[in-house]
């Protein structure tokens, strides 16, 4: 019973632990998740969306309501010659009133709109989809953001507990002259010149703890979620290309002046469709027999009719031209960026390399100066060393633990840089 017990309280340690630990890259993909930014994602698509539908409402038929009303400084009417030879008929022919009425509807429905329409909801989803790249360069930067405090916070962690095992070595060096001091072989200025260091370091540790409870806040409100410890990344290698979302959003570019340039073709070629108009009014169509009188009437009327606007070709020339340029400006940009991504890659290449060259001899200086930090402990015990000398060792044994981690660090962050570069 009581091992059941010790070991849900291990397992329940262990979620704990990792629910508060968190990798560099759970970090990455919870601050994404967690920008403002990330709102846009859907709002893009549901405008995209919204916008290729009322596009494509252009297949359905187009009723416009009309009334209108006017008066005319002249209307046909018969010749005096004709009234007065049916004024003898005993017909009065009144001739067409100069105000006129009618309330009516007009339909007309597309039947062929050479791709127009279809060449438009390309546009607008090709639109949507450049806003969509651009809004994923910007979340991608939110990683370099994140790299920065989260290797930021491991260097605190490491100089924190180097800071205590300092501590631990300086108060074993003191505790040693407190004896020393009470049976008179070490001077009473040697023990609280150690002392006075120890605070120092103690000091030293406020700072630090003070700079990490200000990252771990900073992360924490970054990614939305309770940072306190972080883990060491593996030095992973970084694949071969460039994935960068850069090249994805100069792509959609591409692809909308290739939609845009479809949809200044389809605008050359003729349209077919057929209408209706229908009203009720005065005069009507039969306007022989509104002569006669002033009634209103139902008049309606259908057809085919074919449109070409030539318009078009007036602005064809410079349409292309401007899309043309939006194109050439897309692959300069391409350019650019590649260049400036391959030196980028350059330099943290050999930045890479400069820190692995010199964690090959970080073992060997913390070595030896950890043999000469030992020599003068014992040589102290044995009254033949200054204390100025042994609180130099140890600091220079720290101050070489304190470069083999920042080396470690810097090269782990350069090989995330390095991923970053090329998100590979």
């Amino acid at each position: 019973m009581i091992n059941r017990i010790l070991s849900l309280l291990l397992a329940m340690s262990l979620v704990s632990l990792a629910a508060w630990s968190q990798t560099l890259e759970q970090c990455q993909q919870a601050a994404e998740r967690n920008y403002p930014l990330i709102a846009q994602r859907g709002l893009i698509a549901r405008t995209t969306d919204l916008t290729v539908s009322n596009i494509a409402k252009g297949w359905l038929p187009q009723v416009t309501a009309t009334a209108q009303a006017s008066y005319q400084s002249a209307v046909p009417s018969w010749p005096d010659e004709m009234q007065a030879m049916l004024g003898q008929m005993g017909l009065e022919m009144k001739g067409l009133g100069k105000d006129q009425y009618r309330v009516g509807l007009d339909v007309q429905q597309t039947l062929y709109d050479g791709g127009s329409i279809s060449a438009q909801r390309q546009v607008a989803r090709e639109q949507g989809a450049v806003q969509q790249a651009q809004l994923d360069v910007t979340l991608y930067s939110v990683r370099q953001r994140v790299n920065e405090m989260y290797f930021s916070l491991l260097l605190l962690e490491d100089q924190i507990k180097l800071n205590n095992d300092l501590q631990q070595q300086l108060a074993a060096s003191e505790k040693k002259l407190t004896s020393m001091v009470k049976h008179g072989t070490a001077a009473q200025c040697d023990l609280n010149n150690v002392t006075a260091e120890r605070l120092n370091v103690v000091q030293q540790q406020t700072t630090l703890e003070s700079q990490r409870r200000v990252l771990q806040a900073m992360l924490s409100a970054f990614c939305g979620l309770e940072v306190t410890t972080v883990t060491k990344p593996l030095p992973v290698e970084a694949g071969v290309g460039n994935d960068r979302p850069e090249l994805a959003l100069i792509d959609s570019q591409l692809r909308l002046a290739d939609a845009q340039e479809r949809a200044l073709n389809s605008a050359l070629l003729p349209r077919v469709g057929l209408f209706a108009q229908g009203y009720y009014g005065y005069p009507g169509y039969n306007m022989f027999k509104d002569m006669m009188g002033r009634d209103w009437s139902w008049n309606g009327m259908v057809g085919a009719r074919l449109t070409w606007n030539i318009g078009a070709l007036y602005t064809r020339h410079n349409d292309k031209a401007k899309i043309e340029s939006q194109r050439q400006t897309a692959l300069n940009n391409r350019d650019v960026f590649l260049f400036n991504n391959r030196l980028d890659q350059m330099r943290q290449d050999e930045a890479i390399t400069r820190y692995r060259r010199l964690m090959t001899q970080d073992d060997e200086i913390i070595a030896l100066r950890q043999q000469v930090r030992k020599a003068a402990e014992s040589k102290l015990s044995h009254g033949i060393i200054d204390v100025n000398d042994l609180l130099r060792d140890i600091n220079s044994e720290n101050a070489a633990r304190v470069q083999q981690s920042i080396h470690e660090i810097e090269m782990l962050k350069g090989i995330y840089d390095l991923k970053y570069i090329t998100n590979k």
